[in-house]
């Protein structure tokens, strides 16, 4: 355990300087979207280009890790939506919309910001592959899917609803136009290639993808606090903590039940591989998603206080998953 938080006390120790820089007034609320937007553009491109340019593309890119991570995100959506919509019969739940975002953060880790560089300090470089495939499956896949169950409701209660396959073309915008999987795929094609960068390009590349680790930390608790910032009313906590506890709690362990099920049948799902994607899903929700929330109308303050609340609660249960999954035999 003590190797395991020495890794993981820098990590959530960093997230805590961003959000009291933030608070305090030390990083200025306008220079936050620059330093997302930096991290996003510039730091995490470099980083996942030179971790996909370096190892072999079927290293990289597990067909079975990732059907086994993309059947559990799924899985897990419709568990979510299914446990706080709001429906004839129950007293408490959520909107549709609010439901899809709910389920965008309970089924979303931290893994482009949080979660590669905390693996791979984990386990090395080796843990990059898998975790790579959980990124490519949460931008493609499970956003698109929430966005577009979301995106019926959008324009108010007298909106003509849009028919299914237009939702989904509108939600695939977004993946289409974020740069972290252009820059998984570019980094496989040097690798399948063996082209290399010229000397200060890659020098560049380097310089940026080392800085993508620290910043990336930094800024995600800079974020948290501007969402809190921007919250106009009081969510419930029975609206909030028991989705993060999904988050935490239920998302990885989906993820290990469909693993050893298809291990069980015969599928080549390794212990180590099993093991990373078991770790990316108990990482925190997505900072991020407070802002797609925002950019949709859904109810802000309640996916800022999930993603909160998962940040908070997950030092302590990553930890402890990652000592019972034997983490600390890699230091």
């Amino acid at each position: 355990m003590q190797a395991i938080l020495a890794v993981t006390i820098p990590f959530f120790a960093l997230v805590l300087c961003g959000y009291l820089a933030a608070r305090r007034g030390v990083l200025p609320e306008a220079a936050i979207p620059g330093l997302n937007t930096f991290v996003l553009f510039f730091a995490l491109p470099c980083m996942l280009f030179r971790f996909g340019a370096s190892m072999p593309f079927a290293q990289l890119i597990d067909p079975v890790l990732i059907a086994v991570y993309g059947l559990s995100a799924l899985v897990m959506v419709f568990f979510t939506i299914a446990a706080t919509l709001r429906r004839d019969g129950r007293p408490h739940g959520v909107d549709l919309k609010n439901a899809a975002f709910g389920a965008l953060v309970a089924a979303f880790p931290n893994t482009g910001f949080m979660g590669v560089p905390l693996l791979v300090a984990l386990f090395g470089d080796r843990a990059a592959g898998p975790v790579i495939g959980t990124v490519l499956i949460d931008l493609i896949v499970t956003s698109t899917v929430c966005i577009a169950i979301a995106q019926p409701q959008r324009g108010g209660a007298d909106a003509v609803p849009a028919s299914p396959m237009s939702s989904l073309l509108r939600s695939l915008r977004g993946p289409m136009t974020n740069p972290l999987p252009w820059a998984i795929a570019l980094g496989a094609l040097f690798a399948a290639t063996r082209l290399e960068l010229p000397g200060p390009i890659a020098q560049i590349v380097k310089m940026l993808g080392d800085a993508a680790t620290p910043v990336a930390l930094f800024t995600i608790g800079a974020v948290l606090w501007r969402a809190g910032q921007h919250v106009h009313n009081r969510t419930p906590l029975r609206e909030y903590l028991p989705v993060a506890l999904f988050k935490l709690l239920i998302h990885p362990l989906l993820v290990l039940s469909v693993g050893l099920l298809a291990r069980h049948a015969g599928a080549p799902v390794t212990p180590f591989g099993l093991t990373v994607l078991v770790l990316a899903a108990a990482l925190p929700s997505a900072s991020n998603v407070s802002l797609l929330a925002e950019r949709y109308g859904a109810d802000n303050g309640r996916v800022a206080r999930i993603i909160m609340a998962s940040t908070v609660l997950a030092f302590a249960s990553f930890s402890l998953l990652a000592w019972a999954m034997g983490a600390s035999q890699t230091q």
